[in-house]
């Protein structure tokens, strides 16, 4: 073969390859999936499931869980989404009631852990991991102030911590509105609403993430953030001096849970999702982040967070915090919102 035709033949082989490529490009799925996972995990999650499903592209629309959970019920006469992933128990539960969403066993279900996906059958969602709230502690920053490590959520109201605490709003944040419904349901309402006046005086601000407190006190900001234990567990491990403190009283906790859009117009895809999340390998993943997952025997021990963080987990009632958040948000914002930081 003369080089000139070697040349055209080389072409006429990338040409194809390309327009292979460009066609297989073109008959993947768009999944539009909504998530509050945080961004540092979307990544890994997205890479492995469309390794194991290349007709299946995600596209993430992200923001903290009590944005999100309003976007969706805004929405609900024209839902943008086909699935939402990594968004809280207690959201999705909210969005059933308002018939959002679509019933569906995902493959393995039944590996599932029963306290672990909704009880109804078919599920309307499936939970995929644990998380539970944190104390970041900057010790830097308290020995140059004097002040002592908290062991419990009744150490947080000390005098001597004012204007160096900044927790989530609840309004806006998953994590927020899990520490209040576990002081509500821990105390009682009329001392857990005390509790957090009282817990009020001592606060800095009211972030809009459940991240930013930890990384606020992680970067000497405030000595301490409330915030959850993966975030808690990473920012100590990219060395920021905090310790990480679990509340001797008890942890505040939801799930992060997947559930398919009634109304998506990808059925098919968006069930390959649902499939993955419950499975083995994501589930893997996910104990990279959280030492609680839905499938038995995949635990995983965060290396900076002491104690047993299932076991500390306090009993929570999903269906009462469900029922009653926009009540107690409402009351939440009345009192305290003065402090929230101003919306990005």
């Amino acid at each position: 073969m003369s080089s000139t035709r070697r040349r055209f033949a080389g072409l006429a082989v990338a040409t194809f390859a390309l327009a292979t490529a460009a066609s297989a490009a073109r008959a993947a799925t768009e999944l539009t999936v909504y998530t509050a996972l945080e961004a540092d995990q979307l990544k890994a999650y997205q890479q492995a499931f469309e390794k194991a499903n290349p007709d299946v592209k995600i596209r993430w629309v992200r923001d903290s869980t009590g944005i999100v959970t309003a976007k969706l019920l805004a929405e609900k006469a024209n839902p943008q989404a086909d699935v939402v992933m990594g968004l809280a128990a207690t959201s999705l539960m909210l969005l059933d009631e308002e018939g959002l969403l679509l019933p569906y066993a995902p493959k393995g279900l039944e590996k599932v852990k029963p306290t672990m996906r909704d009880p109804a059958d078919p599920p309307k969602w499936v939970g995929m991991d644990v998380w539970s709230s944190a104390f970041c502690f900057n010790t830097v920053e308290a020995g140059k102030r004097g002040l002592k490590a908290p062991t419990s959520w009744a150490d947080l109201v000390d005098p001597a911590y004012k204007g160096q605490i900044t927790m989530p709003n609840p309004a806006s944040s998953g994590t927020g509105f899990l520490m209040v419904s576990a002081w509500l349901q821990m105390m009682g309402e009329e001392k857990g609403w005390a509790y957090m006046d009282a817990l009020h005086q001592n606060i800095a601000a009211y972030t809009h993430s459940g991240s930013k407190p930890c990384r606020q006190a992680g970067a000497g900001e405030y000595v301490i953030g409330l915030s959850f234990e993966y975030r808690a567990n990473k920012t100590k491990k990219d060395g920021a001096p905090i310790e990480v403190i679990l509340p001797k009283e008890g942890l505040g906790w939801d799930m992060e849970a997947i559930g398919i859009v009634k109304t998506t117009k990808k059925l098919e895809a968006a069930k390959k999702l649902a499939d993955w999340a419950v499975s083995e390998e994501a589930n893997r993943l996910y104990a990279q982040n959280f030492a609680i997952v839905a499938l038995p025997g995949i635990a995983s021990k965060l290396e900076h967070v002491k104690g047993d963080v299932e076991a500390m987990l306090i009993k929570n009632d999903f269906a009462w915090a469900a029922a009653n958040r926009d009540r107690i948000l409402a009351e939440w914002s009345k009192r305290y919102d003065g402090k929230s930081e101003p919306r990005s």
